[in-house]
């Protein structure tokens, strides 16, 4: 019996490949498209300025509401941006349970945080107008 050289049996693989894969556009190959963001901010605080995009409400594989946040700190002694634009910041993926007014942040800047405790609202002016307002939002968009 004959054995197939080195040469031979990449472009034999690659022929298998090639008749395997569907045409482009695969939906395996295609790219992702991200849709435009929907930046709500909440009411300032004396702690910075929040915004919530409305584009990234969705109930999570926990069942719970999530949506994307923006947070800004307060700059020291200067003026702040644009009004209704986000700068420069921390991105949050926040859980949010509407029924208990909780919260708690899965996602910092892209990196997740495992066991993240919930937080009452009491303590966070911002997060607490974050809730309210995701939540509302929600409640229209939710089928009854």
């Amino acid at each position: 019996m004959r054995r197939l050289s080195l040469p031979a049996l990449l472009a034999l693989l690659l022929l298998v490949a090639t008749l395997w894969l569907p045409p482009w556009p695969s939906p395996w190959l295609a790219p992702a498209w991200a849709g435009p963001v929907d930046w709500h901010e909440v009411p300032a605080t004396s702690e910075g300025r929040q915004w919530w995009d409305a584009g990234s409400l969705r109930i999570d594989r926990d069942g719970r509401l999530s949506v994307l946040s923006r947070f800004q700190p307060a700059p020291a002694g200067a003026e702040g941006e644009e009004a209704g634009r986000p700068g420069p910041g921390s991105l949050y993926v926040m859980q949010l349970d509407c029924d208990e007014a909780l919260f708690r942040d899965v996602s910092v800047n892209g990196l997740p945080r495992f066991r993240s405790p919930w937080q009452a609202v009491a303590d966070d002016a911002l997060g607490g107008s974050v809730i309210r307002e995701a939540c509302a939002a929600w409640a229209e968009l939710a089928p009854s």
